[in-house]
């Protein structure tokens, strides 16, 4: 008897897990925009991963020499030791959940106000973030889309790099449309 109840305990838990929906794209779009008095960077990487799950859970991972810039001289300085140091550190990706993905009905076209928190990995250096966003449900097809910011510090650039070329805040535009 009690290996019955073990064995439909087991079935009820790995059917709740397989039931989730995942939503994913290995297209989705992460932009980032400085401005300081010297110049404006901005950069647009186009081949991000995400995933998200109708509970919530929420992925994006990408390539960091993905970043594309108009000036083919700032995309090679970018990639630098003393900018990203993309060599060493490849890849940045957000680890997290939508915290109020209660109020999503994916069965209903709507624009949703979203938050994500999660931990967001830049050169190698993590930090807990939290993002307003929009979720949008149309016609069965999700997308999302949420602009927020982060310090430059917080993600270990340092010195003449803040202020002089870069600016403290970053302002990110993170963009997807899941299949």
């Amino acid at each position: 008897m009690k290996k019955a109840f073990l064995v439909a305990v087991a079935f009820v838990a790995f059917t709740a897990v397989h039931a989730q929906k995942i939503y994913a794209t290995k297209s989705a779009q992460v932009k980032f925009f400085s401005s300081t008095k010297a110049e404006d960077i901005e950069a647009t990487n186009s081949q991000a991963e995400s995933k998200l799950s109708d509970k919530g859970q929420l992925m994006f991972s990408l390539l960091i020499k993905g970043f594309r810039f108009e000036n083919e001289l700032m995309q090679e300085h970018f990639n630098e030791k003393d900018y990203m140091n993309s060599d060493q550190y490849p890849k940045s990706e957000f680890k997290g959940a939508i915290t109020n993905i209660a109020t999503v009905n994916f069965a209903k076209n709507g624009s949703y106000p979203v938050v994500a928190e999660g931990n967001l990995t830049i050169r190698g250096v993590t930090q807990k973030v939290t993002a307003k966003g929009t979720l949008t449900v149309a016609n069965g097809k999700v997308s999302t889309k949420s602009v927020f910011k982060i310090k430059a510090k917080d993600f270990g650039f340092t010195g003449k790099l803040i202020t002089g070329t870069i600016s403290e805040e970053l302002e990110i535009t993170v963009t997807a449309k899941y299949d």
